[in-house]
């Protein structure tokens, strides 16, 4: 699978050179879960202080003007340790999140997520505790690179071809008139570097439908680019383009 997403994504890129992101892919995710063992195992601070910022500004710029903000991240970097960097911000966060499908590990990331300090919102029904929590002031991230269910998505281009992405992130943007702002990590050695870009353009056009749509097509170029800079450190295991468009689907 990983093989097979990375052909999709780099065409031009040599079957050697796709073998060693994916092996490195792996790699990467086994270390995630070494590192996020660790963290839970000694003082908080100690995890905190191998992050730096890049961008803070932008943050702080649309919580001043705008008092909340929906954060666009994707499993890239110890994704794991984006979510704890919030005490590094000041601001308060919630992540809407579904529970991983192996219970262990569903374990161990909640165990971490609740020792940061964050807010989780169960993905399913939970609408009205997202709207809240804007409303209080907060922060919201969701992570917007995983294969969505046609019923709730939308196909846009990722590296080229469509790809069924959720979109909840844009609904609630356009509907509230929240700024986007995508958030990415990225490991460095030993250090962990995040990144703050400044909140993505609203959509110009007046129908909602293809407001939320053209906002989707921007999450996820957004995402693309922070994937591009380092491939090796994001999910390629994931089927990503495993809903297809109806009419693919019919053929």
């Amino acid at each position: 699978m990983a093989l097979a997403n990375l052909s999709i994504a780099f065409p031009t890129l040599g079957a050697a050179e796709r073998r060693r992101v994916g092996r490195r892919s792996f790699q990467h995710l086994g270390l995630l879960f070494v590192e996020l063992a660790a963290t839970l195992g000694r003082p908080f601070e100690r995890a905190l202080a191998a992050i730096s910022f890049e961008g803070l500004e932008h943050l702080r710029g649309v919580m001043a003007t705008r008092g909340r903000a929906l954060v666009l991240t994707a499993h890239l970097g110890n994704w794991e340790l984006l979510a704890a960097a919030h005490r590094l911000t000041g601001y308060p966060l919630a992540i809407v999140v579904r529970p991983l499908d192996s219970a262990p590990l569903n374990q161990l990331a909640e165990r971490l997520r609740r020792k940061s300090g964050v807010e989780l919102i169960d993905k399913r029904g939970g609408l009205r505790r997202v709207l809240r929590t804007l409303a209080d002031g907060h922060i919201v991230g969701i992570m917007l690179d995983q294969n969505a269910a046609r019923r709730e998505s939308v196909f846009v281009p990722f590296f080229g071809r469509p790809a069924s992405t959720s979109k909840s992130l844009a609904v609630l943007a356009v509907r509230t008139g929240t700024p986007v702002v995508p958030i990415f990590i990225r490991r460095d050695g030993r250090r962990h570097h995040v990144t703050i870009h400044p909140p993505l353009a609203p959509p110009m056009v007046n129908n909602t439908e293809r407001a939320v749509v053209e906002l989707t097509m921007r999450c996820t170029a957004a995402i693309e680019a922070a994937i591009s800079q380092v491939p090796e450190q994001w999910l390629w295991m994931h089927n990503r383009w495993r809903t297809r468009p109806p009419e693919e689907a019919t053929r």
